[in-house]
């Protein structure tokens, strides 16, 4: 069986960067999708990124190729973002899915030198200073305390160092 052929033109879309803020020393490795956000000073974005409105990246933040962080995350300063890892702003209560209604998304804020493995899942949740997800994660609560957290649903394995929190 052959594919289908159906009458008109697709619509299509342009990918790029457009009304993006970008703070100094940024890099940005194309093709990436980033639009309406801010990428603080000393950045990098990898490729295959798509970056939408609202979010902030802060200073220093290394996001690897093919994440996606959608509208209404703020991601901290001196934090990695592993290759594939996905924000999800729907929270998809019992009532379902969110559908495209905005109204109903919700926020992610991740603190400051905060390490997320590959492939992690991020949904509407606070990951506080110096927390640690493992790769392949799935995060579905705040997480409040440093430490190393992993699986599906994310739990702690263990508390974060001394050093990890930041400390001397």
């Amino acid at each position: 069986m052959t594919g289908s052929v159906t009458d008109g033109p697709a619509q299509t879309k342009t990918i790029g960067i457009r009304d993006v803020s970008f703070g100094t020393d940024v890099t940005v490795v194309e093709p990436v999708n980033l639009y309406g956000c801010e990428i603080g000073d000393n950045a990098f974005i990898g490729p295959f990124v798509e970056i939408q409105e609202t979010v902030r990246i802060g200073r220093g933040t290394r996001v690897q190729s093919h994440s996606f962080v959608c509208s209404l995350v703020t991601i901290g300063d001196d934090c990695f973002v592993g290759h594939g890892v996905m924000f999800i702003n729907d929270p998809f209560t019992e009532q379902g899915s969110a559908g495209g209604d905005a109204a109903l998304w919700k926020e992610t804020w991740i603190g400051d030198r905060v390490s997320i493995g590959s492939n992690a899942t991020i949904l509407p949740v606070r990951i506080c200073d110096g927390a640690v997800i493992g790769a392949g994660a799935v995060v579905t609560h705040d997480i409040s305390e440093p430490g190393i957290y992993a699986g599906n649903p994310a739990r702690q394995l263990r508390q974060a160092s001394v050093s990890a929190r930041g400390g001397r």
